[in-house]
């Protein structure tokens, strides 16, 4: 039991951190504008109205849009993003040809090559006239104060916000991160999952990636398999518009120079002109070689533009700022609430794919009955396995509830492996592709070489497809975090093509050579209903949770045998058991899986 002393000493370590820490200091705020109000830069590169962008063939694409669309049928037309660098390069692409506005909102910014790039780029588009703003969640994004200093002080055109911080502050320190845990749990714990890129109100870009190296393909260690979709078209560019000014206007959307730490930056560097610095040790071929590609309309319309989809009606869907603050609001609850419904109206199949496979009570629900339908909507999952998984702790909870998900909603569970067979092909052949343009020494790190050692790759797309005319594709992970805590985007896209292009991409990360499958464990009929029942009862308890031996497992397909559905007759004649956490070489990751697996049921919400 935890001792009243121990809690007495957290409750005024708590007060004693947030009376320190809480509050802007006004004084130092109103000096950090009066230095911005005599240095920060207004001149502009550009003299033309249109503030001298490159041109774009995507503008052609607007154009017809709009000249199609009609009241009650709207035109759009979608790019689905399934290579990083390909994400990457368009948005550079689209910054640089940027004629009004750009605006962006993202859960994590990290100061890498990516994370610098962007930034460099939307910089330089504010000196030639583009309005600039950028949201971004405190706890994930940019803890550099020097950068953040910078960033403020780039250009009166550009304007960065942080949303939901701390005490204050742009940067959380150690103990301000635990203060925050003990005094402000409820606000701490919701934050702005979200990911938007708009670029003139019209073209915008959302998914799961966000701006850090391993979304782009661009980090040495692990990647993320992620998905975005690039939407063109009036109707759905009004509805980004109106959710991101909507963030940016929250009361909990705040300027720089409303966070304490900045401003003690900006008031010690006054006087001082510098620019934002890159990270220590830039690939600046990598750099180069992408910001050629970028500005090439006949490269980006090779690539981009002449795969782009011509389709109808595209909505944009985005929780309220105020969700976290009402969560029991009907408003708060109404995306939730619309994907329920489309769930709801499923008749043939369900195909999604999550990193995070813990489901929220009404999605439980939903597959529950689904699953009692005559005839039955078979559900496909593509999900991480514990190897390929950025957040062990959350595959515990996954690895808990496996037989619920296979019995109860009766889910096809393919979990994705961190040395994937097809990874080489998610690397494009640039150079070629680049038509003549000079790359210099340019080296794809993108690729993920198929061999233990190379780079891992884990799962991060979030993705839904119903009876294939329906996908979805945003940040929602359809777990309880994102239907309680987070505010979460993206796309609903009406469309069969799109959704099947959906479909395949998730099947295929679902392919045996990518996945291993989830099924139940073979063995002799008695042993394995006695564990059933123990494994059972184990299950059932909040706490100790401790049985070991699982109704399924981890499969692979043998050689020379067809993939099979868990549910043939014949399917452990075509596969090897090969244990619950396959090529999980670490013994402490087993254990503190386990861990999580026996005391971890009640923090669902939280991880």
């Amino acid at each position: 039991m935890i001792s009243s002393a121990f809690v007495r000493a957290a409750a005024l370590l708590s007060a004693i951190v947030v009376l320190a820490g809480c509050g802007l200091d006004r004084t130092l705020a109103k000096k950090a504008d009066a230095i911005f109000a005599q240095s920060r830069p207004d001149v502009l590169d550009c003299a033309g109205a249109s503030h001298c962008p490159i041109d774009s063939p995507y503008n052609a694409l607007v154009a017809d849009a709009d000249a199609a669309s009609a009241p009650g049928a709207p035109v759009h037309y979608v790019n689905l993003l399934e290579i990083g660098e390909d994400s990457l390069l368009l948005r550079i692409h689209l910054i640089r040809a940027a004629r009004k506005s750009i605006d962006i909102q993202t859960f994590i910014w990290a100061e890498d090559d990516a994370g610098w790039l962007v930034l460099d780029e939307l910089i330089a588009a504010a000196r030639r006239g583009v309005r600039v703003r950028v949201l971004v969640d405190q706890l994930f994004s940019i803890d550099d104060i020097e950068w953040l200093s910078r960033i403020a002080a780039a250009h009166a055109n550009f304007e960065l916000k942080v949303y939901n911080p701390t005490f204050d502050k742009a940067v959380t320190q150690p103990i301000e991160f635990a203060a925050g845990l003990l005094c402000c749990f409820s606000r701490f714990n919701q934050r702005m999952h979200n990911k938007l890129f708009l670029v003139d109100g019209e073209i915008g870009i959302a998914g799961g990636r966000n701006i850090e190296n391993r979304y782009f393909d661009w980090d040495q260690t692990f990647d993320y398999r992620d998905r975005d979709a690039l939407v063109a078209g009036p109707e759905a560019g009004r509805e980004m518009q109106a959710s991101f000014d909507t963030f940016w206007a929250h009361r909990r959307a705040v300027p720089l120079t409303r966070l304490n730490d900045v401003n003690q930056r900006i008031v010690a560097d006054a006087g001082r002109s510098e620019t934002l610095q890159p990270p220590a040790g830039i690939d600046w071929a990598r750099i180069g070689s992408l910001r050629a590609r970028a500005s090439d309309p006949g490269y980006i319309r090779r690539l981009f533009v002449d795969d782009a989809l011509r389709v109808g009606r595209v909505e944009y869907f985005s929780d309220s700022p105020d969700k976290p603050e009402h969560p029991e609001s009907p408003a708060a609850e109404a995306l939730t609430a619309h994907i329920a419904e489309l769930l709801n109206g499923a008749e043939r199949e369900v195909v999604f794919e999550t990193p995070y496979l813990v489901l929220s009570s009404r999605a439980q629900k939903i597959f529950h009955d689904l699953r009692k339908r005559t005839p039955r909507v078979p559900v496909i999952v593509s999900t991480n396995s514990l190897a390929a998984t950025d957040a062990f702790y959350v595959y515990a909870l996954s690895h808990k509830y496996k037989k619920r998900y296979l019995k109860r909603y009766g889910f096809e569970i393919h979990e994705f492996k961190p040395f994937p067979g097809d990874a080489a092909a998610f690397v494009r052949d640039y150079d070629r592709l680049a038509g003549g343009i000079e790359t210099g020494e340019y080296h794809r790190y993108g690729r993920a070489p198929v061999k233990r050692g190379g780079v891992r790759l884990g799962m991060h797309a979030k993705s839904l497809v119903i009876d294939g005319t329906i996908a979805l594709i945003g940040s929602h992970n359809f777990d309880p975090r994102s239907d309680d805590y987070n505010t979460e985007s993206g796309f609903i896209i009406h469309d069969t093509t799109v959704a099947l292009r959906v479909r395949a991409a998730v099947l295929r990360d679902a392919e045996p050579e990518n996945a291993w499958v989830i099924a139940r464990r073979q063995g002799d009929p008695f042993v394995e209903r006695v564990n059933d029942v123990i494994a059972d009862v184990s299950t059932a308890l909040p706490l100790f949770d401790l049985w070991p031996f699982r109704y399924a497992t981890s499969y692979e397909l043998k050689p020379g045998c067809v993939a099979l559905a868990p549910s043939d007759p014949h399917f452990h004649e075509c596969y090897d058991d090969v244990g619950d956490f396959p090529e999980v070489d670490l013994p402490m990751k087993t254990i503190y899986t386990r861990i999580v697996t026996a005391f971890g049921a009640g923090l669902a919400g939280i991880l």
